[in-house]
C-alpha cells in the first residue's frame, strides 16, 4: 500500500512513555497527522474518563468509550451545553460577537422550541421532495469533472455539492454560495482549535459580513408568506421571530445550520473516497453489491467522524465510570474515540461497507442534542454514491492527502484523485 495512504503511521514519540496524567488528545496536530488513534486508544484501555489537570485549553475530562460518552449524551440535566459551550476550547473574545449563542448551545427548556423551528426543512417528507434535486446536482458535478486528470476532490465535488445544498436549504443567493463554506471554515478557525496563528480580525470582519447579509434575507423572508427554507422558518417561528431585534442571536443560529449543513457531508464525502482507497477489498465488495449503500454511508460516518468532540459542563458532582466529576468542570465527549471503541465494533479501525451495527455510531450524538440534520447528511451521501457507481468504476487517490489542523472538525483540504470510467 502506498505510504500515502498508510493507516497507523505514529509519527509522534510513543504514547506510551507519556504518563497518563499528561496524555493530552486535543492536541489539533494529532488530527492534521492523523496520528490520534493510538492516543485514544490509550485512554480507552485505561482511563476511559480522564482527567487532565493542564492543556492549552484548560483543565478537562476526556470521554472517551462509547457506553461513557452515550451516559453523557443523553444526561442533559446533568451535562449543560449552555454553561460553558460545546467546543474544549472556551468561547473567544471578539467584541459583540462573542453574544452569537445558537440553540445547539442551550438547555432546556430554551432548546427545544428553537431547534422545532427549523426541522421541518429536513422532515422526511421535504427531503424526499428535495432527493431528485440533490441528485441532479450531483450528476451535473460529476458529469463536469476532469477525467484523465489529477483533481482535488474535496473542492469540486465535497465542498460544491455541500454549497449547493446548504444554498438550497437557506435559499441563499446561488451564485454567492461558496460564501456559505467560507463563513463555516472560518468560524472555527480560533487558534486553540486549530493550534494555529489564526488572523482573528479578518474572521471577526467574515462573521460580521454574514452576519449584515443574513439580516437583510431574515427581513425580506419576514415580510413574506412562509416557506420551507431556514431562513424564512426562523423569521416566522414564534421561539425565533425576535431574533431579528438581536442581531447576534440570529448570527449565532445561522452560523451553527451552516456548519451542521457543511461539516458533517462535506468531509464524510472527502472522507469516503479515502476510506475506499484505504480498503480497496471494500471498493470491490461495492462493485459487487452497489446495494450496500446506504449501510456503507453509515460507516462513512462512523469511520470518519466530522466533528471530533462535543464538549459539556457539569451542573453538580456526579460519578461517571468511577470517577467524582465536580460542578463545573469541563467534560468533553470525543465521538471520534468512540466511533472506534473496540467493545462495540469488530476491528474498528477497519472500514466495512456491510458493518452490521454501523449505525451505532455516535457522530450525529445523542439525546436533545442529536443532530438535527442527521437524515439530510445520509441522504446526499447515499445519492451521490449512487451517481458515482452509475458513472465510474474507481475514483483513485493518487497523492498525498492534507488535513486540517482541528480538534473540533476532523476536516479534509486535499484528496488528489483520478477518475477511472467504467
Amino acid at each position: 500500500m502506498a505510504t500515502h495512504l498508510a493507516n497507523e503511521t505514529i509519527n509522534t514519540k510513543d504514547i506510551d512513555d507519556i504518563p497518563l496524567d499528561a496524555v493530552d488528545v486535543s492536541q489539533p496536530h494529532l488530527f492534521k497527522d492523523d496520528t490520534w488513534r493510538p492516543w485514544f486508544a490509550r485512554l480507552r484501555r485505561e482511563a476511559p474518563v480522564h482527567y487532565l489537570a493542564d492543556s492549552e485549553n484548560g483543565p478537562f475530562w476526556s470521554v472517551t468509550s462509547h457506553d461513557m460518552i452515550m451516559a453523557v449524551d443523553t444526561n442533559h440535566e446533568v451535562f449543560s451545553s449552555q454553561a460553558g459551550g460545546i467546543a474544549i476550547a472556551d468561547p473567544v473574545d471578539q467584541g459583540e460577537l462573542s453574544k452569537a449563542v445558537s440553540f445547539i448551545t442551550l438547555d432546556e427548556p430554551e432548546h427545544g422550541p428553537q431547534r422545532k423551528a427549523v426541522s421541518p426543512a429536513v422532515a422526511p417528507k421535504n427531503l424526499s421532495e428535495l432527493e431528485p434535486l440533490i441528485r441532479e446536482r450531483a450528476a451535473d458535478i460529476l458529469d463536469h469533472l476532469p477525467v484523465g486528470e489529477t483533481f482535488n476532490w474535496v473542492d469540486k465535488v465535497s465542498v460544491e455539492l455541500t454549497a449547493r445544498m446548504l444554498a438550497t436549504l437557506f435559499d441563499f443567493p446561488y451564485e454567492r454560495r461558496r460564501d456559505l463554506i467560507r463563513w463555516s471554515d472560518i468560524t472555527t478557525a480560533v487558534p486553540k482549535v486549530t493550534g494555529e496563528d489564526n488572523d482573528m480580525e479578518a474572521r471577526k470582519a467574515a462573521l460580521m459580513d454574514c452576519a449584515m447579509t443574513f439580516h437583510q434575507l431574515w427581513q425580506e423572508r419576514a415580510a413574506a408568506e412562509p416557506k420551507f427554507d431556514f431562513v424564512s422558518m426562523l423569521a416566522h417561528g414564534e421561539a425565533t421571530k425576535h431574533h431579528i431585534n438581536d442581531p447576534f442571536l440570529m448570527l449565532g443560529n445561522i452560523i451553527l445550520l451552516i456548519v451542521g449543513g457543511n461539516d458533517t457531508t462535506r468531509n464524510s464525502i472527502s472522507g469516503g473516497v479515502i476510506a475506499l482507497n484505504q480498503h480497496p477489498e471494500e471498493y470491490d465488495k461495492l462493485r459487487s453489491k452497489p446495494d450496500l449503500i446506504p449501510n456503507m454511508v453509515a460507516e462513512m460516518i462512523r469511520w470518519q467522524t466530522p466533528v471530533i468532540h462535543m464538549r459539556r459542563t457539569a451542573l453538580n458532582d456526579i460519578e461517571l465510570g468511577g470517577k467524582t466529576i465536580r460542578e463545573g468542570e469541563k467534560v468533553v465527549m470525543w465521538y471520534l474515540s468512540g466511533n472506534r471503541d473496540e467493545a462495540v465494533f469488530d476491528d474498528a479501525d477497519r472500514f466495512l461497507i456491510d458493518r452490521s451495527n454501523a449505525r451505532s455510531h455516535v457522530s450525529f450524538g445523542f439525546g436533545v442534542h442529536r443532530c438535527m440534520g442527521n437524515r439530510m447528511a445520509e441522504m446526499q451521501l447515499r445519492v451521490l454514491w449512487e451517481e458515482i457507481m452509475k458513472r465510474f468504476h474507481k475514483v483513485e487517490v493518487v497523492g498525498d492527502i492534507e488535513r486540517l489542523s482541528n480538534n473540533f472538525i476532523r476536516g479534509v483540504a486535499n484528496v488528489p484523485v483520478q477518475l477511472h470510467p467504467l
